[in-house]
């Protein structure tokens, strides 16, 4: 009679590590509720702890993938309309119709959309930034807006009437990346969440 090997022991042998990845696949196939927990779960585990961390190091910064939460760069009318009604202010800050025209995004950001923001590469005047705001903000979260002044760097929400006390004076460091690409309304999905903990006038699409 052969002695029974304990488990600290025991090996597994190439076959039947084949055998368990064959019965997981099999699993995950299924049509149960069971199994979708389980495909979702993993699929968590893969964003969280395999894409993210290689998109991170491609982008050379800490939030490559970023959704808008607010309707600070939404634009609520085609660019000729909008520019007619912003011209003022941003004439004061010598940037012409012209020059806004060559800028990245120009026709604003939707609340939902998400942003692939890249690190790699010095922010210029017109795009759209990532950026910490200083401790002593009232703003908890980075905020993206976009750059009307390098000198030093300072940010305007599109859609706001002005420029929010943090983004006046921004520290070159405090500038994680700048957004290079979009997927329209596709962050809604982590959105719808959070929007019950927002007020009334916060919720919703941009109008």
């Amino acid at each position: 009679m052969n002695p029974v090997r304990s488990w600290e022991n025991r090996k597994f042998e190439p076959n039947e590590s084949k055998n368990v990845a064959r019965k997981l696949m099999d699993f995950l196939k299924e049509d149960s509720w069971q199994s979708w927990i389980v495909s979702l779960i993993l699929l968590v585990i893969l964003i969280r702890f395999v894409f993210f961390p290689l998109l991170s190091l491609v982008t050379n910064g800490p939030l490559p993938l970023v959704v808008i939460e607010s309707c600070s760069m939404y634009h609520e009318y085609d660019l000729k309309e909008w520019w007619s009604l912003n011209e003022d202010w941003y004439s004061s800050k010598n940037i012409t119709e012209k020059k806004f025209e060559s800028f990245s995004f120009k026709n604003g950001l939707n609340k939902g959309d998400v942003i692939f923001v890249w690190s790699r590469s010095e922010p210029e005047l017109g795009d759209v930034v990532i950026f910490e705001p200083n401790p002593e903000a009232s703003a908890q979260h980075p905020i993206i807006h976009r750059i009307i002044s390098t000198a030093p760097y300072a940010t305007k929400g599109d859609h706001n009437q002005g420029q929010l006390p943090p983004e006046t004076n921004i520290p070159k460091d405090s500038v994680l990346g700048k957004a290079v690409a979009k997927i329209p309304l596709v962050g809604w999905i982590k959105l719808i969440f959070f929007e019950f903990t927002k007020t009334e006038s916060q919720r919703g699409l941009c109008k």
